[in-house]
């Protein structure tokens, strides 16, 4: 009677089910909102330094004025003759003309934060990342000492109070602060809510469960908010709308309950047995006390025995004192860093393509729904170690092709275009990453899950940081950018080969688990080649 087995009997796709996998969209939502905030706030649009001779002007005469000059943005004009020739272009700008977007008002627009103030957004960002590395870590840690229910509303509510503090900034030092705790939960409130969703879904729905839901309301998060942004018109208000959504995670405690799972590994039978009851009530089961008995015996025959062969208690560090977990784990981690750069670069890459990057980001984000169903329809069929390989391959293909586009192709005459492709980019890259933390999840045992995908995140966003100088590397070559990214992609796919296939099988609940599982499989074993092999060999 393990874990599995009882969660059947409690109704393992029922109300219950139902409830938490729409408060994990809504949790999606949340995350879509705080993560893009930063984007969103600190957009630079195209600016001229201000001169009295310029006020009226039409942007194309303002960018034939400005055509010889190469700072155009942080140059002052002494003269000007006609709006269309320059007698002299010297001296410090102070005040600049703003070309917003639908009058869209930016922390840069509103405080000035260009040419020798440009890299105070940069800051910011960098303090954002640094937040969520600190935050990853904590909550990571957290979640598997009080549970992962507490420690995924202590993310959200930090999260949510940083946007809120930064709405009230008006200098660098407070800006920073408010990004850093803005950062503390980026990332960590959803992968803590991922996991409360995985561990009470049976595995056969949770390709369905997770990826349809996270499609579907990630989605529609990320489409919305450039256009909410523009129709609040302020990014203060917009961290308003941001930000106070968050405080319905309150209600959480009341609808669902902590996983049982980890308190099964904590070894608290009665408040798993309190739980399960929970999630038998909610979809309407009746299950005997004796088979909760049977349940509670089973787990403490369990426990007991593995005492006796290890006395140490599961870490994440006790990942790397075998040898098979310690190939998976830094596996894991390396491709980890990949991923999230890789979709970091391709997400935000949305300038010079000869549209509105608001726009832009908007309307390709329509990605993350096909990306959705291709992950429900192949990853039961074709393996998760097939489906991450695989989205990693073609994602790597698409992101070259789209780069070499944008070097040779005029973006304001091949605008239709590039969108696609940068939309086809986008849909590579988030089926990787959603296909990645499933993957993740049920490689990882039950016992370390919480801190282990936490270091993993923590991984990953250390190497988003990095985003910016990648996509620098245009200034060098249009394409390169899209080339280091499609390498990393291709070694990547690589990478998913050396990790075992987890469809159909059993999870690792702890360390030895971990260690032997999968122990007989081929390097090269698919599940789709496997199931047709097994048909020929019995017709």
């Amino acid at each position: 009677m393990d874990f599995i087995s009882m969660l059947d009997k409690c109704g393992n796709y029922g109300k219950f089910q139902v409830v938490i996998l729409l408060l994990y969209g809504y949790t999606n939502i949340l995350g879509s909102l705080h993560y893009f905030s930063q984007t969103l706030i600190t957009f630079t649009p195209e600016h001229w330094c201000a001169h009295e001779d310029l006020e009226g002007l039409a942007v194309e005469e303002l960018r034939s004025v400005y055509a010889n000059i190469s700072q155009p943005s942080c140059t002052l004009l002494e003269d000007v003759i006609n709006g269309t020739g320059i007698a002299a272009a010297h001296g410090v700008c102070t005040e600049w003309i703003f070309m917003r977007e639908s009058g869209y008002e930016s922390i840069t627009t509103e405080l000035n934060w260009v040419c020798d103030k440009s890299h105070q957004p940069a800051l910011g960002q960098s303090l954002f990342f640094l937040g969520s590395v600190v935050g990853t870590t904590t909550f990571g840690f957290l979640s598997d000492h009080i549970g992962r229910l507490p420690s995924l509303l202590l993310a959200t509510l930090c999260g949510a109070a940083g946007d809120f503090m930064t709405s009230f900034v008006y200098s660098l030092p407070w800006f920073a602060v408010a990004r850093f705790v803005s950062g503390l939960s980026t990332d960590t409130m959803y992968y803590l809510m991922y996991i409360l969703v995985f561990e009470y879904l049976s595995p056969k729905s949770r390709t369905f469960g997770l990826n349809i839901i996270l499609a579907v309301f990630y989605c529609f998060g990320l489409m919305t908010s450039p256009w909410a942004a523009i129709w609040i018109g302020n990014w203060r208000r917009y961290l308003w709308l941001a930000s106070l959504p968050a405080l319905g995670v309150l209600v959480y405690p009341q609808l669902i309950c902590e996983s049982a799972q980890w308190l099964l590994t904590k070894k608290k039978y009665d408040e798993a047995v309190a739980c399960l009851k929970r999630v038998a009530k909610f979809n309407g089961r009746q299950v005997e006390d004796s088979v909760f008995d049977e349940f509670v015996k089973h787990y403490r025959e369990k426990t007991s025995e593995e005492e006796k062969v290890n006395s140490q208690e599961d870490t994440f560090l006790g990942m790397f004192r075998t040898p098979r977990l310690r190939r998976f784990t830094l596996t894991l981690l390396l491709k980890s860093v990949i991923i999230t750069l890789s979709c970091d670069v391709i997400n935000r890459n949305m300038e010079g393509l000869g549209t509105s990057p608001f726009k832009l980001f908007s309307l390709t984000s329509i990605a993350y729904l096909p990306a959705g169903v291709a992950i429900l329809l192949l990853q039961n069929k074709i393996g998760r170690r097939g489906m991450a390989c695989a989205a990693l391959f073609g994602g790597g293909i698409i992101t070259t092709t789209t780069g070499f586009l944008i070097a040779f192709l005029d973006p304001q005459q091949h605008t239709v275009l590039l969108a696609i492709m940068v939309a086809l980019g986008r849909f590579g890259a988030t089926v990787s990453y959603d296909a990645e933390i499933q993957y993740a999840a049920e490689i990882i045992p039950t016992s370390v899950r919480g801190r282990a995908l936490s270091n993993i995140h923590v991984a990953g966003l250390a190497s988003s940081s990095l985003a910016f100088y990648v996509i620098y590397l245009s200034q060098y070559y249009k394409p390169l950018p899209s080339i280091f990214i499609s390498i990393l992609m291709f070694f990547g796919a690589g990478l998913c080969l050396t990790l075992p296939e987890t469809l159909d099988k059993k999870l690792p609940e702890n360390l030895a688990d971990g260690e032997s599982f999968a122990l007989d499989e081929s390097f090269l074993h698919f599940p789709c080649f496997h199931r047709k092999q097994n048909t020929e060999q019995n017709a």
